[in-house]
């Protein structure tokens, strides 16, 4: 993060200077690399010349195996190859319009010719100068374009993103900014490649790559970031800045409606279909319409207050607009989607892609479909009761919206505050079903919640902040008020992880308390886990929320070695849809844990029949 930081001053102070530096630190890695290959090489040749002359020693074997570690490492630095490009390869045939469009683009720029266009299934557009072999192999010019981005989009907006790709090869400045790139891909993909790998040679370059590596992205963060306002600055003048403004505020919108709105509409299908569906047609309607009025100027409120970070050399797109000197705004939605670009063979990619989309998602899309018919049943079952608590009518109300986010469930939730006035779970409810529009009562909903829900008080809090920020009209004392709570609460929900972990972790346990609906889910999940062996689920008492459902989970991974059980459990969590916070283990991280293994009998296992 230092290094990010003076990156950014020495580019804005002096860039000449900046770039310089930048290139001695690329030559150093070079040098690295060379040296290495020079002292293998020579080593090796004075050991021939040895053994030739028949002066052997036993060192000399040892001298021979890490000099030919060495030489191996530096050659496959040198010369490596990357994966294959993601889409398919598209020739001058399957488009006419879109290559003569790119060689307008590229005559204005005044850059490189292009060595491959490729199509792919991303609501984006890329290039990318990529190695041939390696450090010092030649590198090929590959532009890769989405196709959910040309049925978005209008052809001059579209154009206006092209433009702003190929401007990352333009000739002044673009040469050296392709070539720090293009050598930023090829460490990244030898220090991925070491990774794991023993040996003196192996350890050596892994220990370079360990201390250069990040230090070399940290050092040319700024370059990267200045980049991308030069390729709007090129796009901007190519199609005026006003089409590269509205390309990038509808890129952004549509984008966020996608993942909010899209996706979730079209996974909700696995309802009623066990066999996977093709998205792009489907998407291909949808996006060609404006979006509605409210969820965009939310969406633009939310966009434009976020803050360009150092996790993207991206500026987000208030900073992108200011540059282009265009004021934010709505813009007004393309009217004929650039997919004409595409000719007489844009239903073809469609369907190719929608089958490509069928066949890489079918066990995943089944798992879903299994799953919503567990929740289906579970509906049944509780529709079938008499009475009902309030937990299982806020439960009724959840379960209802994950089948369908628009079914009407407001009244499950009123049922259960009439049993029980701060019930959490369904103020949590009814604060989903209200519409952002009907601000005083989402406001109330909230104050009524963290009142009378202390383990609720954190979601409470960050709501009400996010719903008082995306309110231009907002009430500045109740939103000081409202950050106040959440630093609060913040503090609170810090104690309770602190506790949940705390050693000795299986403290204040107790027999998980699931109900057999939730116990399908969590086995469900579990199943698709292949090197989970056996899984002990445990409730723990958090002193901080003694009302709260909190829980350990500790994983069996008899196969894997400890890196990747932590692996495992990291990329499980989020998966989890356990009633409560729960901390992820593995049962070789302690003798206490592996005590289970004797102790208590799991929860899951795949041994025998669950």
């Amino acid at each position: 993060m230092h290094l990010v930081r003076l990156s950014e001053h020495a580019s804005a102070e002096n860039g000449k200077a900046y770039r310089r530096s930048l290139a001695a630190f690329a030559g150093l890695g070079y040098a690295w690399v060379l040296g290495c290959l020079l002292l293998a090489a020579g080593t090796l040749a004075w050991i021939a010349g040895a053994l030739l002359h028949g002066h052997f020693r036993a060192f000399q074997i040892l001298g021979l195996t890490a000099a030919g570690g060495l030489l191996w490492a530096s050659v496959r630095a040198l010369w490596f190859r990357l994966e294959p490009a993601a889409g398919v390869r598209l020739l001058p045939h399957d488009a006419p319009a879109l290559f003569e469009a790119l060689e307008r683009i590229r005559r204005k720029v005044k850059g490189p010719a292009l060595d491959e266009v490729r199509l792919d299934a991303e609501f984006d557009a890329s290039i990318a100068q990529r190695p041939r072999w390696g450090l010092l192999g030649g590198a090929r010019n590959q532009l890769t374009i989405g196709l959910p981005l040309l049925m978005a989009l209008d052809r001059q907006r579209v154009l206006a993103v092209l433009a702003h790709e190929y401007g990352h090869l333009r000739r002044d400045h673009g040469r050296f900014s392709a070539w720090i790139y293009r050598t930023r891909a090829s460490w990244s993909r030898l220090y991925e490649s070491l990774e794991g790998q023993a040996g003196p040679a192996a350890t050596l370059t892994q220990g370079f790559l360990a201390w250069y590596f990040p230090r070399f992205v940290a050092r040319t963060f700024a370059l990267a970031r200045q980049d991308e306002y030069q390729a709007d600055r090129i796009a901007g003048e190519l199609v005026g800045n006003g089409v590269a403004a509205a390309a990038l505020a509808e890129l952004a919108l549509k984008g966020d409606w996608l993942e909010q709105h899209f996706w979730p509409t079209h996974w909700g299908q696995a309802a009623a279909h066990d066999l996977p569906i093709g998205p792009y047609a489907q998407m291909r309607k949808l996006l060609a319409l404006p979006l509605p009025e409210a969820f965009a100027q939310r969406s633009l409120r939310q966009a434009l207050r976020n803050h360009s970070g150092f996790e993207d050399t991206h500026p987000v797109l208030r900073d992108r607009l200011e540059r282009l000197g265009v004021a934010p705004g709505l813009p007004a939605w393309s009217q004929r989607p650039a997919i004409e670009l595409m000719g007489h063979k844009a239903d073809r990619w469609i369907a190719h892609f929608d089958h490509q989309w069928c066949r890489e998602q079918a066990t995943v899309w089944k798992q879903h479909h299994s799953a919503l018919g567990r929740i289906r049943m579970r509906i049944e079952q509780l529709r079938a009761r008499r009475s009902r608590n309030a937990d299982e009518w806020a439960e009724l109300g959840d379960l209802e919206r994950r089948l369908r986010p628009d079914a009407p469930v407001r009244a499950h939730y009123d049922q259960a505050l009439a049993l029980s006035p701060h019930h959490g779970p369904a103020l949590q409810g009814i604060f989903a079903c209200l519409p952002p529009e009907q601000a005083g009562q989402r406001m109330a909903c909230l104050e009524r919640l963290h009142e009378g829900s202390p383990q609720h008080r954190w979601w409470a809090a960050k709501n009400a902040v996010a719903a008082l920020e995306d309110d231009p009209r907002h009430d500045d004392e109740a939103l000081k008020l409202w950050r106040i709570r959440l630093k609060e609460s913040e503090a609170a929900e810090a104690r309770a992880w602190a506790e949940l972990a705390e050693q000795p972790v299986l403290a204040h346990t107790s027999p998980a308390d699931l109900n057999e609906f939730e116990r399908w889910e969590l086995e469900a999940e579990l199943a698709c886990w292949a090197d989970l062996s056996r899984t002990w689920l445990l409730r723990k008492e958090v002193r901080e929320f003694p009302a709260r459902r909190c829980y350990l989970l500790v994983l069996d991974l008899p196969r894997l070695a400890p890196q990747q059980a932590e692996a495992v459990c990291r990329a499980l969590e989020p998966r989890l849809g356990l009633p409560g916070p729960v901390l992820l283990l593995w049962s070789g991280q302690s003798p206490e844990l592996a005590e289970l293994r004797r102790r208590v009998r799991p929860l899951y296992d795949t041994r025998v029949a669950v």
